[in-house]
């Protein structure tokens, strides 16, 4: 046996000792780690009211905290502070968080969503993006329906100075829509599904293509140190989503218990919701690319970034389960 086999053999065989437990000594360092939940990642939900993340980690002596993000800009806030190790956000708001210097990697698929769309309430004259030009239009900075009104506003001509934006967190959002406050809001579901049925709120404009995946993000340093943690967390994750698939009447009733709506409200949202899909690669690149570029275009990215290089630098697919 020569000795280049012989090392490339040693190589293979450790590989296998890490990927079956054998040999983890950066397990042994972790006693926590801390795991964001949202309503709008229906799986993550199911995840945590099952307790499967917290069974598959009590063996290393892991225990699990989890956290509740507002919104993909609190899940990119808590990552960057370190206060979180998981954070979910949709996959256009991620790019934006690691263009601005946000240390993470998107490493899983929950969700591919038409959660966001532009709203108006009832009988509101405006039923097109044109009409917004004056307007108070709510919006919660940092998230995929930020980055839906900018691109909605480009598409037709106008930009940020057009509208005055009215910066508020989501729930605040739909309540300023529903009293008046505002004359449009960048919606989120569930609570632009609340809106629909309980106030007749118009989704004057829809564009499903344009609302980027829903993305498991990681810390870059606790990826690099824990890439066996990585993966646990999303066979986890993965675990949540087909059992999610073949029960969809419990994918609901864990949206209802932490949302506090009303069950058909839960079940506009996940209607359109698409959770058939959790590998991450091309397709998630192409759409967030797409995104980024436009918001290039409007301007909201500076010209001299390389958006190709940042989005493949955050998209990473090595921590998939080998079952997918």
């Amino acid at each position: 046996m020569s000795i280049a086999v012989f090392s490339r053999r040693a190589v293979l065989a450790l590989a296998a000792a890490v990927s079956f437990g054998l040999a983890s000594p950066a397990l042994a360092q972790v006693t926590e780690i801390t795991v964001d939940f949202a309503t709008y990642n229906p799986v993550g939900l199911v995840l945590k009211k099952n307790g499967w993340l917290e069974e598959s980690l009590k063996e290393d002596g892991i225990s699990v905290r989890w956290v509740q993000s507002q919104g993909s800009n609190k899940a990119l806030e808590f990552l960057n502070a370190g206060s979180i190790d998981f954070g979910s956000t949709a996959g256009a708001a991620a790019l934006v968080g690691k263009i601005n210097g946000n240390p993470i990697k998107s490493v899983y698929v929950y969700s591919r969503p038409e959660w966001t769309a532009l709203v108006a309430p009832k009988d509101s004259p405006i039923t097109k993006v044109e009409d917004l030009k004056g307007k108070r239009v709510a919006v919660t900075r940092g998230t995929d329906p930020h980055i839906f009104l900018i691109r909605a506003l480009a598409e037709y001509g106008l930009t940020d100075k057009d509208v005055q934006f009215v910066l508020l967190q989501h729930a605040d959002g739909k309540a300023a829509l529903l009293r008046g406050d505002v004359d449009a809001w960048a919606g989120l579901d569930p609570l632009m599904a609340a809106a629909q049925l309980e106030a007749g709120a118009n989704l004057f404009y829809r564009k499903p293509e344009a609302n980027s995946w829903g993305i498991l993000n990681v810390r870059e340093a606790f990826a690099k140190e824990n890439p066996q943690l990585v993966t646990k967390v999303i066979a986890a994750y993965e675990k949540a989503r087909q059992y999610s698939i073949e029960n969809p009447e419990a994918l609901v009733e864990a949206l209802v218990e932490v949302a506090k709506l009303p069950k058909e409200v839960i079940a506009l949202q996940i209607e359109r919701t698409d959770i058939s899909n959790s590998v991450i690669g091309d397709a998630q690149k192409e759409t967030i690319l797409q995104a980024g570029l436009a918001l290039q275009n409007a301007g909201v990215v500076d010209s001299g970034v390389d958006v190709k290089a940042v989005v493949d630098d955050l998209i990473d697919p090595s921590y998939q389960p080998a079952t997918n």
